[in-house]
């Protein structure tokens, strides 16, 4: 059974992001304005990722005439987006599986949030070509996940990343697990080859708005 499927697991999901991730709440408000540079007032968002729901309660609270779909390989954390977005949940579509089994669209932007560091390297490129052909032309897509140089300025990354989970109340002991195991279990990718895999998938335009710690964000072009 993965982490996500655990129920206990889901149950806790809440308490992790915003103790490990910096400024979470504005990563949302600033994603939720770089996709405003391509989405109407009745815009369609694809959310990759969609699980937890934490993005999605920010889009729909300040975007009223916003509708989504949601994509998570994880039922159990699709259910728990359903349960955050309360009230608003029957702006969402929310499915499970993957990008590959969203509706074709096309979709007026989409975002992918500490997501696309789960995914295998060599299925990277075919992931972000799978949004990139469910978009509009010039939609926007913006990412953010752990993304930092490899060989030993990794290890220094990723013990800023437990100093900032400790700083916030984690256990020191399970921070620096925790960032033991980001760093052997996830398939990290370095910044310069995170754009070339986006502009790999055709996607154009690429920039850099976000960057704490071990985690970057970029906002690309379809």
């Amino acid at each position: 059974m993965s982490g996500f499927d655990d129920p206990e697991a889901v149950a806790r999901y809440a308490e992790g992001p915003r103790r490990l991730v910096p400024g979470l709440d504005d990563l949302h408000r600033m994603t939720r304005l770089l996709l405003d540079e391509t989405v109407p007032p009745d815009g369609h968002v694809l959310v990759v990722g969609a699980g937890g729901g934490m993005e999605l309660r920010a889009f729909a609270e300040a975007r009223a005439g916003w509708r989504f779909t949601g994509v998570d390989p994880s039922a159990g954390m699709l259910k728990l987006a359903a349960r955050t977005l309360g009230p608003m949940a029957d702006r969402a579509d929310l499915r499970e599986g993957y990008v590959a089994d969203a509706p074709d669209g096309p979709f007026d932007g989409a975002a992918c949030l500490l997501t696309l560091h789960f995914v295998p390297e060599p299925e990277r490129i075919a992931t972000l070509s799978e949004i990139r052909r469910r978009l509009k032309p010039g939609a926007a897509l913006i990412l953010a996940h752990h993304s930092m140089p490899d060989g030993p300025a990794r290890a220094v990354w990723l013990n800023r990343f437990a100093a900032f989970a400790t700083d916030n109340g984690l256990d020191p002991d399970r921070a620096h697990a925790n960032a033991h195991a980001i760093g052997e279990a996830l398939p990290l990718q370095t910044p310069d080859t995170e754009v070339a895999h986006l502009r790999a998938a055709g996607f154009t335009d690429v920039q850099l708005f976000y960057a704490a710690f071990t985690f970057r964000g970029w906002v690309a072009r379809a």
